[in-house]
């Protein structure tokens, strides 16, 4: 419990803009490939504060629309629209890119591009929706834990994306993070499914969480896919793309299948 403890303070940092006491980085080399494990867990922390939005104000009809897109907006500010940067930058090299290299060079650089703004419109409108068309047919409630679920699930899928892939780059960013390790890569994916069964004491179906679970895993699997094909691996970029893609399916699955 301690080991993951340390783990679960690794990844809050390395996930969010959350300060997080220096004592759980002295004599650390900077991997996570180990502490990956605990990226579920801390995706749930970070979804907290957003989830606890919905709750609060979600209750009025007013703000069916308007409580989503706060909530989302609240957790790209703690991430510090990491995964959102990852998305953008994903779109304008997979898409805009010849050819491997001119992928690389595309994602590499900070400016965005036209795939970038679409796929960024497309997953705070698609999130926004599925969390408004939940707020309003099964309450806050469900739809705060829906956010929490699809936290974990998605930052889970993310390790598994991490580690299906070999490093696109040889002197990436992921490279200095490390390969995740395959006991890591288990723990997050049973830690996921852990998260997503507290939908069930809100009243969701056991059929709608193994939907959920599934429709955000065969997203995965279909980016990983496009992601080999297009530039033969992964990159911080791909990874953080995981999380958006994946978090999006889990909500639009979930409203479809309850």
């Amino acid at each position: 419990m301690p080991e993951f403890i340390t783990d679960l303070a690794r990844s809050v940092a390395f996930l969010s803009r959350l300060p997080v006491p220096a004592r759980f980085f002295e004599g650390h080399d900077g991997s996570v490939a180990r502490a990956c494990r605990a990226f579920p867990a801390a995706g749930a922390l970070i979804a907290l504060p957003s989830a606890l939005l919905v709750w609060l104000i979600g209750g009025n009809p007013a703000a069916f629309l308007l409580a989503p897109f706060l909530a989302l907006a609240l957790g790209a500010l703690l991430t510090g629209g990491l995964h959102e940067d990852g998305l953008a930058d994903s779109a304008d090299g997979l898409f805009g890119g010849h050819d491997k290299e001119h992928a690389l060079t595309i994602m590499k650089d900070s400016r965005i591009g036209s795939f970038g703004v679409i796929a960024l419109i497309a997953s705070f409108g698609i999130r926004a929706a599925a969390l408004s068309a939940l707020l309003s047919t099964h309450g806050g409630t469900l739809t705060a834990l829906a956010l929490i679920s699809a936290a974990a699930i998605s930052r889970a899928l993310m390790v598994w994306h991490w580690a299906h892939l070999p490093p696109a780059r040889v002197n990436g960013t992921a490279v200095a993070m490390g390969q995740p390790q395959s006991s890591a890569v288990r723990v997050a994916v049973l830690s996921a499914l852990g998260f997503s069964l507290l939908l069930i004491v809100a009243g969701a179906s056991a059929g709608s969480v193994i939907a959920m679970f599934a429709g955000a895993t065969v997203a995965a699997f279909l980016f990983i896919r496009y992601v080999q094909g297009k530039i033969g691996g992964h990159t911080g970029d791909t990874i953080g793309a995981t999380q958006q893609i994946t978090e999006m399916a889990c909500l639009a699955t979930l409203v479809v299948s309850l």
